[in-house]
């Protein structure tokens, strides 16, 4: 018979989202005469923006015809993507090359299949509260994991500990679940324990789009010395909305360069690619010209116009909450609003209380860590009309 990963066993019995849906399915059933308004996963209800639709018509457009036909494409991305993407890092101040880009179906995907690279016997740091999707791989892999609390009294930004080894480190700013954005100075820090411990930094920029505060950092490469130590993961999922259409990006910068134990040097960009032309088929062009679109001038205007319309859902959320006097972080630079239970209650028992009582969806912070125990998530993803509604019935409750 044959030996099975016996890893995942070790894994929670079921996803965070999963569980969500269970008990929500459950009361509808039960209440089919309340309306539920869902503010728990973060996908987005806006529908794409029309340069990104005509975009997507483009790459239609393209197939009907045997002269312009796309059948496989390059794993990595088609080039005139590749740079676009190059040019969006070069509005923000940061050079990076098109050989270090590569296109893929969104961040999820390559945050959790980037462990291929790396040997079992890695110890990961990972913070809790954390995305679920970072812990879970390497639960799979059998890798060994060792938590740094992120909590209230660090504002959800954990630092380095010089007297802590680690070899690879997941940062997500603005963060999920938290909504806290690391600034560059704190970065630094980080940059500089990844140096001195050898050590290699994956950073989930997914949200960098809802930073508006011009002293917070959109890229790791901001800093210093990243190059050398870090690798960055970013999604069109709320940047654009592509959470049904698909496309990410990964940098990999080819100064990313490890010793080998034979002593021979290896390009991490070189063993992503290698990877990614063995196991991964590539995004498709139709996408992918789609994507393409919304780096434009006019795309981006469009873009910035529905993420405008996602943060006035943050300050309807966080006003409310500001109001009652409940503690919460995130919003600002973040769709999420990351916010202490109310009466004490844990985050499972507040998610039941919500639901019952407000027929409002969140998410447990139990579900991202111990950390989130008494913590509780909501997006911004919703309608200003769902989402105003939602406020008025949690106003009630407190």
């Amino acid at each position: 018979m044959p030996k099975l990963n016996e890893n995942y066993q070790n894994l929670k019995e079921s996803y965070l989202f999963v569980e969500i849906a269970h008990r929500v399915a459950k009361y509808a059933e039960a209440n089919p005469d309340k309306k539920i308004i869902r503010l728990g996963i973060g996908d987005v209800t806006l529908p794409l923006e029309p340069l990104a639709v005509a975009g997507l018509h483009e790459g239609v457009d393209a197939m009907t015809s045997t002269e312009t036909f796309k059948g496989y494409g390059p794993e990595q991305g088609y080039d005139f993507l590749r740079q676009a993407v190059v040019d969006y890092y070069a509005e923000n101040g940061i050079s990076i090359q098109a050989d270090d880009v590569f296109i893929s179906d969104g961040a999820k995907s390559d945050t959790g299949n980037i462990g291929d690279l790396f040997a079992k016997d890695n110890i990961v740091l990972i913070p809790d509260p954390v995305y679920p999707v970072y812990v879970d791989t390497n639960v799979m892999t059998g890798r060994e994991i060792i938590y740094i609390d992120a909590n209230a009294e660090n504002n959800f930004l954990p630092m380095p500990d010089k007297h802590v080894h680690a070899d690879l480190i997941y940062i997500c700013s603005p963060n999920n679940p938290t909504g806290a954005a690391y600034n560059k100075e704190q970065l630094k820090a980080w940059v500089d324990y990844a140096l001195e411990n050898d050590a290699v930094i994956f950073y989930d920029s997914a949200y960098e789009a809802f930073i508006t505060d011009p002293e917070l950092p959109r890229s790791i490469f901001a800093v210093e010395g990243a190059k050398k130590c870090a690798i960055e993961f970013c999604s069109l999922s709320k940047t654009a909305g592509f959470t049904g259409t698909r496309c990410g990006y990964t940098v990999v910068p080819q100064e990313l360069v490890f010793k080998a134990s034979n002593g021979e040097e290896m390009s991490v960009n070189a063993m992503w690619k290698r990877r990614q032309t063995t196991k991964f088929n590539g995004t498709s062009y139709i996408v992918q010209k789609g994507a393409a679109a919304i780096f434009t001038k006019e795309g981006m205007a469009q873009c910035r116009e529905n993420i405008a319309y996602y943060q006035k859902n943050a300050k309807t959320i966080s006003d409310v909450l500001s109001k009652k006097g409940i503690r919460f972080f995130g919003g600002k630079n973040s769709p999420y609003i990351w916010f202490e239970c109310p009466k004490g209650m844990d985050s499972w028992d507040f998610f039941d209380y919500l639901l019952n009582n407000a027929q409002v969806v969140g998410t447990p912070g139990a579900g991202f860590g111990k950390n989130g125990q008494n913590f509780f998530r909501l997006t911004s993803f919703g309608t200003h009309e769902s989402t105003k509604e939602a406020m008025e019935r949690f106003e009630k409750l407190f």
